[in-house]
């Protein structure tokens, strides 16, 4: 029997208005930066894992969770514009950021004037938490630069490799591990920070930083770049003889892109070592089953060979700490779910287990332990630096 088309309309109607309205977290990153692949990872660690809680009944009793992205082009202003943008619709509950550390930061004053939650996978300049806003809507599952800056420095302690030079990228990320550096020597008198090189964002040639640095007698070179600017140093330092090169200690930024295709033949031609808070080995059970069998179902074999796979990781974790956030708030209320966010109980993640993800004092939920140096195998996989 053929429905009659006013009897059709209300029926589709009546299905569409039952199906629960899905519940809506925003993404904001560098997605048309020209080499940076963070946004792009940390849109699938999302990704799969909205795919994974949606399956397993969503939140709030069958609300589905739904991403929707926007793209700040690593530009401050255009950040807090597209966050205005995100806090006038209602269905919004949160805000994801990305790589870029003076974006949050520029954000801090908007984020907390319109409360909207602010939630980083990557950005690691201390001030993006410690920011003394209260309540903070900002709540970060990374790395942050001090505890970056010390676990590269301690590395070269230990090597016995004490005159330091930092290559430090101008703007507030290079600022913030300039304060941890200095921090440390104070704490290491053995120590020296002999030389400290500023480059601008698409700085073309840092040989004469470089020289610089040699002829203050840096035995190692601790550099604060990101994608870009780091192949650049690796290209330029590889041309040099020998005796003219230097290791090199990367805060993490350079891993926000394809580094090694950015670097070439010349990466396997340096000591280089980077931060890092989680790499992929062989598989494992838990969390890391669940995420590389959705993976392997968008055609990803080995989440180890992905650019930037530590922001896959980290915001895995975190679309499951906010999706139980949701729930103990009971609501899609904002104030409600950073209340929520501050006291939720144990969570096995993927890059480790949270007893509490954050408190009122600490929105911090991963911890100076946390931090390993890695390298590049020939594969272009990070592995472990085994001392």
């Amino acid at each position: 029997m053929l429905l009659r088309p006013a009897l059709a309309f209300l029926l589709i109607t009546a299905l569409v208005a039952a199906e629960p309205a899905p519940v809506v977290v925003a993404l904001d990153a560098e997605f048309s930066h020209a080499t940076s692949t963070s946004a792009q990872a940390i849109e699938l660690g999302l990704t799969c894992a909205f795919q994974s809680i949606n399956a397993a009944g969503g939140v709030l009793g069958g609300r589905p969770l739904r991403l929707e992205t926007s793209d700040n082009r690593s530009v401050p202003a255009r950040g807090v514009a597209n966050l205005r943008q995100w806090a006038a619709r209602p269905d919004v509950v949160a805000v994801v950021g990305g790589k870029f550390s003076p974006v949050a930061i520029e954000a801090l004053p908007t984020i907390h004037e319109l409360r909207l939650p602010y939630l980083l996978p990557w950005s690691a300049a201390d001030g993006i938490i410690d920011h003394g806003m209260r309540p903070s809507y900002t709540f970060r599952l990374s790395l942050r630069d001090s505890w970056a800056f010390p676990a590269l420095l301690d590395h070269a302690r230990h090597a016995k490799q004490t005159s330091i030079g930092l290559l430090l990228l101008n703007n507030a990320w290079g600022r913030s591990n300039e304060t941890a550096a200095k921090r440390y020597v104070e704490a290491h008198p053995e120590v020296a920070l002999v030389a400290m090189e500023w480059f601008p964002i698409s700085v073309d040639d840092l040989s004469a930083n470089w020289k610089r640095l040699l002829a203050a007698g840096a035995q190692v070179v601790v550099v604060a770049a990101n994608e870009s600017e780091g192949s650049l140093l690796v290209r330029q330092v590889a041309t040099l003889t020998p005796d003219q090169r230097r290791p090199l200690l990367f805060h993490w930024g350079i891993t926000g892109g394809d580094f090694p295709r950015l670097c070439g033949p010349a990466l396997a031609m340096l000591d280089l070592h980077v931060a890092q808070t989680h790499l992929f080995g062989p598989p494992t059970a838990g969390q890391d089953t669940t995420l590389r069998t959705i993976l392997a179902g968008k055609g990803v074999a080995d989440p180890a060979k992905l650019p930037s796979a530590v922001g896959l990781a980290h915001a895995w974790d975190l679309a499951h700490l906010l999706a139980k956030a949701i729930d103990r708030a009971g609501s899609t209320d904002r104030t409600a779910i950073r209340h929520a966010l501050e006291n939720l109980g144990p969570h096995e993640g993927l890059v480790r287990r949270y007893e509490q993800p954050w408190t009122a004092e600490r929105h911090e939920a991963l911890s100076a332990d946390q931090v390993v140096l890695a390298s590049f195998a020939e594969d272009g996989r990070l592995v472990q630096h085994k001392p």
